[in-house]
């Protein structure tokens, strides 16, 4: 009877100690994340970095970002040499890894979340010589852009949700049955029955977001011609630049650019383009997301914009782009 009693005291203290080991795995907690909004940490040798795969590798992360007035990359890139990648380095935010050797049998990506720190993507690109892991990288580059740019967004929506300005998606709801998420330093500059105006506005920066509907009719609507014809009818009424008879105006020299997304669980018209004030001297980049409205008897355009004349513009354009992607439907929000 002692021998079984001794037994099972023995079994319990084993299930004790892997319970206790388990929970202090769970329970782990990560460093935050270091570096810059759109940086990613290339980790590449000196030959693959200046040679290929690194040439491909900038020729897609770093070529110029579309839609702005002055030229800034993608994102922006730094090489760290293998053996140089020690803690300051793995807690970056973004990381992709390159890993050539003989040994590896076929090419591969691989996409791994918060592996040093947290919120982290790690890319890693495993091929058995630089040409294939060229060709792999060129092949997927889509899938590269997309899995950075969501989690460049993902940490920014997160941020917006964690510091709200509760009030402000609170009357937004009330026009149009849903809401983005907005940040602190947000605030209400307009607001009437079909046109909204919240900004984000310093001595020299201006981030705003605009939010309007009209009736829908015809999926004519929501093709690029008629919806920069709606949006400079809409902004000349409620948009006054800085002088009299100024207001903003898409920029007729470049034309915008339309794309059909889904997110989220809404299909919407995305376009990105260059405004400018008519009769005045201003101008920058701007995002806007045209999508129908849950009975489907209006159009809803939610547009964020930026106005940064002495600063580099994408991340400010990030960061109010989104603002717009946040945006859920009433029944959606978190209880």
């Amino acid at each position: 009877m002692k021998k079984n009693i001794v037994f099972i005291t023995f079994l319990i203290g084993i299930l004790l100690f892997t319970s206790c080991s388990d929970k202090n795995k769970r329970e782990v907690i990560l460093p935050s994340i270091s570096g810059k909004a759109g940086e990613i940490a290339v980790i590449a040798t000196k030959g693959q970095w200046e040679t290929e795969p690194g040439t491909t590798i900038r020729s897609i992360l770093a070529t110029d970002c579309p839609y702005l007035p002055q030229r800034e990359p993608l994102y922006t890139l730094f090489n760290v040499p293998q053996n140089a990648f020690t803690k300051i380095f793995q807690v970056h935010r973004n990381i992709l890894f390159i890993n050539i050797k003989d040994g590896n049998d076929k090419a591969k990506i691989t996409v791994q979340k918060n592996i040093w720190a947290e919120p982290q993507t790690v890319v890693t690109i495993t091929a058995p010589d630089s040409e294939s892991a060229s060709v792999l990288i060129e092949n997927n580059k889509d899938t590269i852009l997309n899995v950075f740019k969501q989690a460049e967004r993902n940490r920014l929506i997160i941020n917006s949700k964690t510091f709200e300005e509760y009030p402000l998606r609170k009357s937004v709801t009330a026009t149009i049955g849903g809401s983005p998420y907005f940040p602190k330093g947000y605030s209400m500059k307009k607001n009437t029955l079909n046109f909204i105006w919240i900004s984000n506005e310093t001595s020299y920066i201006n981030q705003g977001i605009f939010i309007y509907t009209y009736p829908y009719t015809s999926p004519e609507q929501l093709t690029l011609k008629e919806i920069t014809k709606k949006r400079d009818e809409v902004l000349k009424d409620n948009v006054p630049c800085m002088i009299d008879n100024s207001y903003m105006i898409t920029n007729p020299l470049i034309t915008p650019d339309l794309k059909w997304i889904k997110y989220n669980g809404r299909e919407f018209a995305e376009v990105r383009g260059l405004w400018e004030a008519q009769n005045d001297f201003m101008g920058g980049p701007f995002v806007s997301q045209s999508f129908l409205s849950k009975d489907k008897k209006d159009i809803i355009v939610i547009e964020g914009f930026v106005y940064a004349p002495r600063f580099a513009k994408r991340s400010y354009l990030r960061q109010v782009e989104s603002i717009i992607y946040s945006f859920e439907w009433k029944d959606k929000f978190a209880k």
